[in-house]
């Protein structure tokens, strides 16, 4: 656990998102919020296909979501009450402050909803072909200068026990 100057706590788990308590987990979602693999697949997989109709009606009404933006759905039946559809970007093509961005505007999106916990993933590690190192790395900037309004744990859940060993280290360096 990470105490931060901002007031955040910061706490690295290794395990599945879906499992977490917080009031709102983090969705690395595509533009379409079609969530057929990866952290999405498992969210609705878990949390029911409630998540998805409502991604669908999101979608039809408010076109796709921008790359490093976001949008929420109810949680269904996971612990969360909400899901925060992060778009990253793909590695090499949308760029950095895209992550950046997608990260930032998650949070930003907590404290619009006035949540105290957030659950993130390693947005854009997964299909979208993001090395952990560089993903780690922005994300501790982005929690670091952070001005949270009500939120005041951030859970950063990594699948993998090598997206653990790298977050650990560079949140370690960095916190």
């Amino acid at each position: 656990m990470y105490k931060l100057k901002n007031g955040l706590s910061v706490e690295l788990i290794q395990g599945d998102i879906t499992e977490i308590e917080a009031d709102a987990i983090v969705n690395a979602a595509n533009s379409y919020l079609k969530h057929g693999g990866g952290v999405a697949y498992a969210i609705v997989k878990k949390g029911g296909y409630i998540i998805q109709k409502e991604s669908d009606e999101y979608v039809n009404k408010y076109g796709p979501v921008p790359v490093g933006e976001v949008a929420v759905t109810s949680a269904g039946k996971l612990k969360a009450k909400y899901i925060i559809h992060a778009v990253g970007p793909r590695y090499g093509i949308e760029g950095d402050d895209k992550l950046e961005s997608a990260i930032r505007k998650a949070l930003e999106k907590a404290d619009e909803l006035n949540l105290s916990s957030i659950a993130l993933p390693a947005i854009s590690t997964g299909i979208f072909g993001y090395p952990y190192e560089i993903c780690a790395s922005i994300m501790v900037n982005v929690i670091k200068s952070y001005k949270p309004k009500s939120i005041k744990k951030v859970i950063v859940v990594l699948y993998s026990n090598e997206a653990y060993q790298i977050f650990k280290r560079i949140f370690d360096e960095n916190l």
